[in-house]
């Protein structure tokens, strides 16, 4: 029978349940360099030790098991001496509200008593989850550029004796091509950025350099749409980071402002310093982000606007390249919007400062895109549109 017990700790600094009976030093060695939570119980079920794993997920209280599906499990190895291994889905006491999929293993270790280690297998399943996902995301996003040419691809064979209708044709597939190219490339970025470290390649980027550069590549963009770039006052900030990853970061930000803007608007781009961060704002002129699709848009294949996207060439992709790019730089991506208002997208990233000495290890700081939407005035969008004129 179970007596009443406290728990402790022995030499390894393993917590434990006291008891009469103990457990043989040899096997509390093994279980403390152990990564997976483990029991070890007595046939009748008592909890003789317990790691602080298994504490900490609560499958252990008052000597017993907390989840029947354990015990049971126990209660077979006990019956029979065969090992056992299972994985089952079990709910995380005490409350129940949370399902954990854990990878359970069960066997008699002798003198009356079982050990049972437990795998929590529940972040390695949304990871692939997620994995799935990406990868049914990518393929039907390529389905339907690939699909668009092949269409195409008949229609040009069955007008071959009209010029006008080939040349139609052609131009279309030619754009169906590029948004092909366009994401590929993006998957084989966002890919890129999931794996890589700035840090080991990385060097000291003046901030208004990278602006200057972003302007630069999209003018003829910006200047097709009508469009005018504008740029606030230069700064001498200095960040310390990969500058490609910045780069496309600040680009694809100026991109998006550019598509989802009317004729005859503005794109201001600025940079300032607040307390030790340094922060590139891209303000827009342009439809806006209703408050319901704020806290989605750094998904990966998320649009706002699918038709606008589907025309412009856009892959769905650019956020979260930025979203990635931030948090590989300890830094952050955030966004004020406004229906018929406009967008403004804030890159928040670490000032490099010359007198500290810098190492090549990362430092990555993992921050939820912060979303407000409630900032009274946000009027900072008039105003670096209409004072950065100049």
């Amino acid at each position: 029978m179970a007596r009443s017990r406290l728990p402790g700790s022995d030499t390894s600094g393993m917590p434990y349940l006291s008891t009469p009976s103990g457990v043989p030093e040899e096997v509390a060695r093994v279980l403390a360099v152990l990564p997976s939570a483990s029991l070890v119980v007595t046939n009748d079920g008592v909890v003789l030790r317990a790691s602080s794993r298994a504490i900490a997920l609560g499958l252990v209280r008052n000597s017993a098991i907390t989840v029947a599906d354990l015990a049971q499990l126990a209660d077979q190895v006990a019956d029979d001496g065969e090992p056992r291994e299972q994985e089952m889905r079990i709910r995380r006491p005490p409350l129940g509200r949370e399902l954990m999929e854990v990878r359970v293993r069960a066997a008699d270790i002798g003198n009356g008593t079982i050990l049972i280690l437990v795998d929590d297998l529940t972040e390695d399943r949304r990871v692939d989850a997620v994995r799935r996902d990406f990868v049914a995301n990518v393929s039907h996003e390529l389905k339907t550029p690939v699909g668009a040419l092949s269409l195409l691809a008949e229609a040009v064979m069955s007008s071959a004796e009209d010029a006008d209708q080939v040349r139609h044709f052609a131009d279309r597939m030619q754009t169906e091509a590029m948004r092909l190219s366009h994401l590929i490339q993006d998957v084989i970025d966002l890919s890129r950025l999931q794996s890589d470290d700035p840090m080991t390649h990385a060097e000291v980027v003046v901030a208004d350099e990278l602006i200057v550069r972003a302007i630069e590549e999209l003018r003829t963009v910006a200047g097709a749409a009508n469009i005018e770039l504008i740029r606030g006052d230069a700064s001498d900030a200095l960040i310390y980071g990969d500058r490609n990853q910045l780069l496309t970061a600040i680009r694809n930000l100026v991109s998006n402002a550019v598509h989802y803007s009317p004729a005859d608007t503005r794109v201001a781009l600025n940079c300032q310093v607040k307390q030790d961060l340094v922060e590139i704002t891209v303000t827009d002129q342009g439809v806006g982000i209703a408050p319901s699709e704020l806290d989605r848009i750094f998904e990966r294949f998320y649009r706002v606007d699918q038709a606008r996207s589907r025309s412009s060439g856009g892959t769905g992709l650019g956020l979260a390249i930025v979203k990635h790019v931030c948090q590989n730089h300890g830094g952050e991506c955030i966004v004020w919007s406004e229906l018929g208002i406009g967008s403004t997208f804030t890159l928040r990233l670490p000032l490099y400062h010359p007198q500290a000495v810098q190492r090549p290890s990362s430092h990555e700081l993992v921050v939820d895109e912060v979303v407000d939407v409630s900032t009274p005035g946000s009027n900072h969008l008039s105003e670096a549109l209409l004072t950065s004129e100049s």
